[in-house]
């Protein structure tokens, strides 16, 4: 049985509360978001969250839904107001840029959402998410979390339907790197045994507690049988990997 799956700021008010432990900035992926910014100088980032990827040398408000997230925001963050992406609290073409990084799949109408970031953006749209057609490329959904695929909602395709025309740019994730998101530890695979790197991972809130359960018990077995390394072993000396993490840029007028 899959559990009806808690969306947005609801389920980030019921588990976010320690999501700042191990969702940080990478910079390799902040380097890329900051160059599809482009010249943009004002920046709306919607689905702030706790305050990573926001450029520091650019005038940014932050909007984010969750009291649980806001309250995560360091000290000298970007100023946040807390609304939904699919009612952006700004004026037509009120800033150069919207950005939405990893949280475009937690909207309650990812659609409206959309439209939300072209209305307020005058230059252009940037949005880092992932392309679901890349699934089972990654070992931990092909080997251990099939379930996974019953989350996916929008193809890129049906994203980039809604925005227009658009640029797509494919982020590759290092090996070592530092934001905990469902890919991070394709090469460490035995940080997903670890129950705080989890609860930081939406995924492993949005299925059914058994079949995460079952999941991890089965990766833990392999990994002190071996197995995992015998079936992963070209991965072992990658420095990076592509797993459909991707750029949309959208450029306005």
């Amino acid at each position: 049985m899959v559990v009806a799956p808690v969306r947005g700021v609801d389920l980030y008010e019921r588990r976010g509360g320690t999501y700042s432990a191990t969702r940080r900035e990478d910079p390799r992926i902040a380097a890329a978001i900051d160059d599809a910014l482009g010249d943009a100088r004002s920046v709306v980032n919607v689905g702030a969250g706790a305050g990573s990827y926001e450029p520091a040398d650019r005038e940014v408000l932050a909007i984010e839904p969750s009291d649980a997230m806001i309250a995560q925001r360091p000290p000298g963050a970007a100023p946040v107001e807390r609304a939904r992406a699919e009612a952006l609290p700004l004026e037509d073409a009120s800033v150069d840029a919207a950005m939405a990084v990893l949280s475009d799949h937690h909207w309650a109408d990812r659609p409206a959402g959309l439209r939300e970031m072209l209305r307020v953006a005058c230059r252009r749209v940037v949005i880092f998410t992932w392309d679901p057609s890349y699934g089972d490329r990654f070992w931990l959904t092909r080997d251990y979390l099939p379930g996974f695929h019953r989350l996916h909602g929008m193809t890129i395709d049906d994203i980039v339907s809604c925005l227009g025309g658009v640029e797509r740019r494919y982020v590759p994730i290092p090996h070592d790197c530092e934001d905990g998101f469902y890919h991070s530890y394709w090469r460490r695979p035995e940080a997903y045994l670890d129950e705080n790197v989890r609860a930081n991972i939406s995924i492993f809130w949005r299925l059914d507690p058994g079949e995460v359960d079952h999941a991890i018990a089965r990766l833990r077995a392999d990994l002190d049988s071996g197995r995992w390394h015998e079936r992963n072993a070209e991965l072992l000396e990658r420095p990076e990997m592509d797993y459909g993490h991707v750029l949309l840029v959208r450029e306005l007028g």
